[in-house]
This record gives structure tokens, C-alpha cells and sequence, in this order.
């Protein structure tokens, strides 16, 4: 079909995937292709939980693996200069990417759990130390786990947490924000793209509201860099956490974003050591890795607008096939402000592992997890209103840029098929 063909990856309109590059491409699209080859039906559609690295991304870090290997603190030497020089042009593609200005501003980490943790109790414990009285914490109740559990974690040092209850969309309330704010509010953190719901919480108006009330504001970006626009300056963030793996780049590295503004925002080391990153992440720089996340900071640059449409081309695609062939089905989280590549769906009298396991060739996660060997329902979905019994029932679909029409016609098929066998056993 025409739609088959304009979501080609191997089409001309796939871009600089096509160009040449060195050998090691070939090896890459080979190692792609036979993968895809293995099993035509397998099929990788849960990319919340990590992406593929982008071949170009890969052709960039090979160098860095092989034979340039200085270390980047080693400034005495040309081996030293030429991986410092890749760091700093890594730090400078993910500014252009957020609109930083500065590349002091890119603090490299192990991925957006460290980032998130550096942030939050790196910043309390700095002003609590200056201001006793200044204990207070403000987030939501759908935040990530490492956000979560960071809370609870600083509310055993004597830290005080507000956790707001989104609405039925999945969006916190801008006045219930501002309500919550009192004297000794340290910061605010709110992620900027559920990793369940998809649901996008509106930054700029939140980033507003926190500078006018003279708090800090952080917000864990993992799953929207590289996928929605962000502009730091415009939205008013003053921190922001990032994942490589999360937008096409290598597992293992992240970074924190912290503005550089007066006066200057001061938070306390996790890690302490030689002082790297501006003593705030001590340890040798992985630069391959670094390097990678530069180059899929800067690809995601150039093709989030058509990385954009094509996700939203599945969403809908997806969203009609199923509301055109079954009945009793619900789409979570808003469907208006929303990363289009997340898609959260409840199959009502279906239990979501049961119709996992019924597509073990296509890979996608349910809305339950695994705790204590009890199955419990999202607390994502449980926090925007959603019964127990219907979260059960939900799964994550998640689309990306390799993500073929191909697939997604499959994903359908299977989908419908296996919820009306589920349906008449059950």
C-alpha cells in the first residue's frame, strides 16, 4: 500500500540511513536485517522500555571503542584533546537539542535515575543545609519509580513531599500546584512525558508558576527528549534529566541538565572522586557512550518533526482499526497532549498478561508489574481514576522510528484476534 511504502525504513526518504559510511555499516545493517529475517512476526513495539540504537549513532561511537581511546581528563596529550573535543561537541548537540545555552549546563551521568537522584536530593540537602526551614518537596503521583522512591528516600531524612493527584487525563493542576507551594518549598519536579500514559503535563505553564513563586523546577524529560519540542528557556526549567537509550543512543549514559543563571543553582555530589563534570559526577567519562548520546541528540534534531508524524500516523491507525473491530476498549491518558509514540489501552474483560503472552512474538509491556509476586495494576493508572479490574486489562504499545506499516498492520490483526479468543474463553 502507498501508506507501506511512505514508512519504508529502507525507503529514500529514510535519509542519511542510506548513506555511506564506513564498513562497520555494512556489519550494522546486516546484523539489523538478519534480526528482522529471524522471525518475520517479531516484532519490537515497547519502546518506552528502551530503543534501538540508531546505525549512525552506532557508525559514530566505533572510533571511540576502537582506536581513539584517551581519556578525556587527560589534557596533556593529543589522545586526551581528541576525546575532550567529542565530549564538548556531545554536550553541544544535546544543548541544541533543549535550547541550552551553555555547555557547563550538561552534566554527563549513567542515564536519568542518576540524574533524577542528583537533582532531587542533591538539591534539598544544599538549601536544607543553608535553610533548615527549607524541606519541602512538590510532585505527582505518576512520576517514574526512581522519582518516587527518591521522595521516600528524602522523606527519611526529615524532607517534607506533596504528592499531587492528577485528573482523569493525567494531568496535574496548575492551580492545585500553586496551592501546594508554601514558604519552605524547595522545588517542584514533574515529568514532562508519562512512561505509561504518554500524557504530556504542561512544562511551560508549571516552569512559569515555579519562577514566579521563586522555587526551583525540574522535570524528568527520559521520554520526551528527541520526541516533543523542548525549549528550557521558553518553559522556564531550571533542571531537566535525559536518557540516552531512551531516544535512539547507547544504554548506560544520561545527563542533568542545570541552568546556568543567577544566582546560581547549587546542589550537593552523589558521587564523590576527581572532580569531573564540575565535581558534581566524579569518575572517568565513558566517551563512546557520550559520543553516542551526542550524535542521537543530534539526528533526533533533524528528524523529530517526521519521527513525530509517522508515530502519530500509527497512533491513529491503530486507534481506529481497533475502535472499527472491538467493542469495550479504552484509550488512557489524554489523547490530545500526548507523545504519540505511547499508546495505553485497556481490552475490558481481557487480563493484560493473559493477552501478552497470546503475542509473544511482538513485544510490548502491560499496565501491571510484577512486586512481591502479587500482581499489581499500574499505580499510573490506578492514580488517574482507573479501576483495579480495568487496569488489569491494559498494555503499552509503544512506536519508534523504525517502527514499519508493516508491523503496525500485524499488531492490529494479532490484536483483534486475540482478544476475541481471550473474550470467549473467559
Amino acid at each position: 500500500s502507498s501508506n507501506n511504502t511512505q514508512y519504508n525504513n529502507n525507503s529514500s526518504n529514510s535519509g542519511s540511513l542510506n548513506d555511506e559510511g564506513p564498513l562497520w555499516k555494512e556489519h550494522i545493517d546486516d546484523v539489523v536485517n538478519e534480526n528482522k529475517k529471524k522471525k518475520m512476526n517479531r516484532f519490537y513495539l515497547d519502546s518506552q522500555a528502551t530503543t534501538m540504537i540508531d546505525p549512525r549513532v552506532l557508525d559514530k561511537m566505533l572510533p571511540y571503542m576502537t582506536y581513539i581511546y584517551g581519556n578525556a581528563h587527560s589534557r596533556n596529550h593529543f589522545f586526551g584533546w581528541e576525546s575532550e573535543k567529542a565530549v564538548e561537541d556531545a554536550r553541544t548537540n544535546l544543548l541544541n537539542l533543549i535550547n541550552g545555552k551553555n555547555n557547563k549546563e550538561i552534566i554527563f551521568t549513567s542515564g536519568a535515575t542518576e540524574s533524577n537522584n542528583l537533582a532531587l536530593i542533591g538539591i534539598c540537602t544544599y538549601y536544607n543545609k543553608l535553610n533548615k526551614q527549607k524541606n519541602h518537596i512538590i510532585t505527582s503521583q505518576i512520576e517514574h519509580k526512581c522519582i518516587l522512591q527518591t521522595c521516600r528516600f528524602l522523606q527519611t531524612k526529615g524532607f517534607e513531599v506533596t504528592y499531587l493527584k492528577p485528573d482523569t487525563n493525567g494531568l496535574v493542576k496548575l492551580d492545585d500546584i500553586k496551592n501546594s507551594i508554601k514558604d519552605n518549598t524547595i522545588m517542584a519536579s514533574f515529568i514532562f512525558v508519562n512512561n505509561e500514559i504518554g500524557v504530556i503535563q504542561d512544562i511551560e505553564n508549571i516552569g512559569n508558576l515555579c519562577k514566579e513563586k521563586n522555587i526551583l523546577f525540574h522535570t524528568d524529560a527520559s521520554q520526551a527528549a528527541g520526541k516533543v519540542p523542548i525549549d528550557v528557556q521558553k518553559m522556564n526549567i531550571d533542571l531537566m534529566s535525559m536518557s540516552g537509550h531512551k531516544l535512539y543512543g547507547p544504554k548506560g549514559i544520561g545527563a542533568l541538565y542545570i541552568k546556568r543563571k543567577k544566582p546560581n543553582i547549587r546542589l550537593n555530589a552523589l558521587i564523590h572522586g576527581g572532580g569531573q563534570e564540575r565535581g558534581l559526577r566524579s569518575g572517568t567519562l565513558p566517551t563512546h557512550l557520550i559520543v553516542g548520546f551526542g550524535e542521537a541528540a543530534k539526528v533526533c534534531s533533524l528528524e523529530m518533526n517526521r519521527d513525530e508524524k509517522k508515530v502519530r500516523y500509527f497512533f491513529n491507525y491503530v486507534k481506529d482499526y481497533l475502535t472499527k473491530h472491538l467493542d469495550y476498549i479504552v484509550f488512557n491518558g489524554c489523547q490530545i497532549n500526548r507523545y504519540y509514540g505511547n499508546m495505553n489501552i485497556s481490552f475490558l474483560f481481557v487480563e493484560g498478561e493473559s493477552l501478552l503472552m497470546s503475542l509473544n512474538e511482538i513485544a510490548l509491556s502491560s499496565g501491571s508489574a510484577c512486586t512481591s509476586s502479587t500482581l499489581e495494576p499500574s499505580y499510573v493508572l490506578r492514580s488517574i481514576g482507573i479501576s483495579e479490574d480495568i487496569a488489569h486489562t491494559s498494555i503499552r504499545i509503544g512506536f519508534n522510528r523504525f517502527t514499519t506499516f508493516f508491523e503496525v498492520q500485524q499488531l492490529c490483526i494479532n490484536l483483534v484476534k486475540s482478544v476475541e479468543r481471550l473474550r470467549s474463553i473467559s
